[in-house]
This record gives C-alpha cells, sequence and structure tokens, in this order.
C-alpha cells in the first residue's frame, strides 16, 4: 500500500471526471439527433493476493503477491439519440467487450472492442430493448472511480426487455436466459414503485424468475423471488446519502460474478444477502469525497477452501470539477474476499461532450 500512495501522490494532476451533455443537431422540426458520452483515462494499481482487475465485480481471482500498474481508457463510451415525434431511440457503446486483454492488444496498440451497452426504444410509457435491469437500483450508486463503485453489493444487470412506467410504477418483462447451461422459457418479471419528495427518493422491487432444472436436480427449479430496496437521500447542504439492500434468490442479478451461475440446493437459487451505503459530502461548490462500502453474503455457496462466500469492498475518493466538463480525482480502497484481499488506488480523468 505505501507503494500504491507514493504513486498516487505522484500523479494525482492526471485525474478528471464530466457533467454529462451532447450535441445536437435539429434534422427538421420532428426530428433530431444527439450525440453524447465521454473520455476516461484511468490509472489503476493494486497490492494483495487479489489478481489485477479494471473494476472489482463480486468474483476476483485470489492470486498471492499481486503488485500490478495499470493505464486503460476502456470506460470511455459515446451514444446517439434519434428522437421522431414521441418516438426515441438510443444506442450507447463503451470498450469492455475485451475485459483484460493480453498480448498485441496491451503491449503493441492498445486496442479495444467495442461493447453495447444500451439499445432501445421508447414510446410514451413503453420502452423495448435493452437497458438497465428494472430490478436495479442506479440512484444508490455511489459516485466513484472504480467503475460502477461496489458492485460486490449491489444488483447489476443490462439486458433486454419490455417495460411500463406510470409515475412511480415500473413494471417490466427480462430477458430470463442463464449460465446455467439450462434453456428458459419464462421471461423474469420485475415490478418496481419509487416514492419521491423535496427529501429524496426510496424505491422497493421485487424479482420473479420462473426456472427450469432441465432434469438436472442440481439447478434451481421452479420460482424464485428476491427484493430490493434502494434510495438516495438529501443531508446538509448537497451532501446525499446513498443505499441498497437485496435479498432473496436473486441468483445472476446481484453482485456480478458471485452466482452468475443460479447455483441452487433443494431447487432453490442459493439466498443472497447484499447491501451498499454511501455518503458523498461537497468540502466546496466542485471539491467533494465519496465514503462508500458493499458486501454480500452467500452462506450456501461454500468453494474450493471450504469457506462461505463473503466479501466487501469500502473506498474514499476525492474529486474536483477543474471546467463544466472536466473533473479530477482520486480514490484509495480495499477489497476483501472470504479468502484474501487487495488494496488499491485509482486516479481518473474524465472529459463529457
Amino acid at each position: 500500500m505505501k507503494n500504491i500512495m507514493k504513486s498516487g501522490l505522484m500523479l494525482t494532476a492526471m485525474a478528471s471526471a464530466p457533467s454529462f451533455a451532447g450535441y445536437t443537431i435539429d434534422i427538421n422540426d420532428d426530428q433530431k439527433l444527439t450525440f453524447g458520452g465521454y473520455f476516461k483515462a484511468d490509472l489503476r494499481a493494486i497490492d494483495g493476493d487479489i489478481a489485477y482487475r479494471d473494476f472489482w465485480v463480486g468474483n476476483n481471482v485470489v492470486k498471492e503477491d499481486t503488485t500490478e500498474t495499470r493505464f486503460n481508457i476502456r470506460e470511455s463510451r459515446f451514444n446517439i439519440k434519434y428522437q421522431h415525434s414521441d418516438f426515441t431511440g438510443v444506442l450507447e457503446w463503451d470498450f469492455y467487450d475485451d475485459q483484460q486483454p493480453t498480448g498485441t492488444a496491451e503491449t503493441v496498440t492498445g486496442g479495444h472492442s467495442l461493447r453495447l451497452r444500451h439499445a432501445y426504444i421508447q414510446y410514451g410509457k413503453w420502452k423495448v430493448g435493452q437497458t438497465w435491469s428494472t430490478f436495479m437500483p442506479l440512484v444508490s450508486i455511489a459516485e466513484a472511480l472504480d467503475f460502477g463503485g461496489a458492485h460486490v453489493g449491489q444488483t447489476f444487470v443490462r439486458q433486454s426487455q419490455v417495460r411500463y412506467t406510470d409515475g412511480g410504477l415500473e413494471l417490466a418483462l427480462e430477458n430470463p436466459s442463464t449460465q446455467s447451461g439450462v434453456s428458459q422459457s419464462i421471461p423474469d418479471v420485475v415490478g418496481r414503485y419509487t416514492f419521491k419528495g423535496d427529501w429524496g427518493q426510496i424505491a422497493v422491487a421485487g424479482l420473479m424468475r420462473s426456472l427450469d432444472d432441465g432434469g438436472d436436480t442440481t439447478k434451481a427449479d421452479g420460482t424464485q423471488f428476491s427484493y430490493n430496496i434502494h434510495g438516495r437521500i438529501k443531508a446538509y447542504g448537497k451532501d446525499d446519502f446513498r443505499f441498497s439492500y437485496n435479498g432473496g434468490h436473486s441468483g445472476r442479478y446481484v453482485s456480478p460474478g458471485a452466482n452468475i451461475h443460479d447455483k441452487a440446493v433443494d431447487g432453490d437459487i442459493y439466498e443472497t444477502q447484499a447491501f451498499t451505503v454511501a455518503y458523498r459530502h461537497f468540502w466546496t461548490e466542485n471539491l467533494r469525497s465519496n465514503l462508500y462500502y458493499g458486501a454480500v453474503k452467500i452462506d450456501d455457496q461454500i468453494g474450493a477452501d471450504g469457506k462461505r462466500t463473503d466479501r466487501k469492498q469500502i473506498a474514499i475518493n476525492l474529486m474536483t470539477n477543474i471546467s463544466p466538463k472536466t473533473t479530477v480525482g482520486i480514490e484509495v480502497g480495499n477489497y476483501k474476499t472470504e479468502s484474501a484481499d487487495t488494496n488499491y488506488l485509482q486516479l481518473s480523468a474524465k472529459y463529457a461532450l
């Protein structure tokens, strides 16, 4: 960790983050095209017993005595929004298709593959296509430099769906695909209701999945339920508190990678408990810090080392806008599994279109 902190002190000036805007072209009175996105460069250094990743998820490989530093631009993205009367279509890509490139891509050209993030159309109260799951609590995610914050304790899914929204009520049928190797035929069903006020917002969401084990008694079979409660509460001045709690038989939806295969016992997906908390404090109009923590526990899931799944991440950052579209920041944190842990430092530079 001492080496990481020394690197941070020398390289703080290299970090940055943006406000989000776009460039709009009016095609005619009924049609317009908007281009948006941002450029982001990260310097990330780790020191511990977990293999390097550009961002932590719910499942990270143990690799003893790992000290590694990398630069990357994979979080950079661009999007296109087309509006025609009451119809809106959105496409967005980033560069995370090659999660951990090696060989020529890393040592010679630095090339990375595009990954589709969003592709949907919206008309009135209906949305059809790929975007964040209705079960995912976006408002509770911390403002983090580590991409996505504490994934380990979050619902984190982006997939194809049909969604209906009426005020605070959202109902959706979503992609039932699993990595269990068994084909599924009944869509996942999600419902969410959001309460909003001058104080902030709180939401409750439920997920129902109807899975077929395909004759394999080690797989999930029948109806599976899970839920989450999440929100963002205004605090003193511009400060805010964010939180989420996930319970039930969520499988792939929560803590990405922790139970991606929807492993089960007696036909039920392993019960998962996961949560995140975050506090954002503004020191000045632009200078701010975020302290966040996330954790997951899956008592029924026992690894090769004989230990139950129990993982957590804690981090704190400091960032400031140096222009309306540019911010600089530094973040330090620790990621811990049931078998190992690692410290990390990240510097990020981000400029919005």
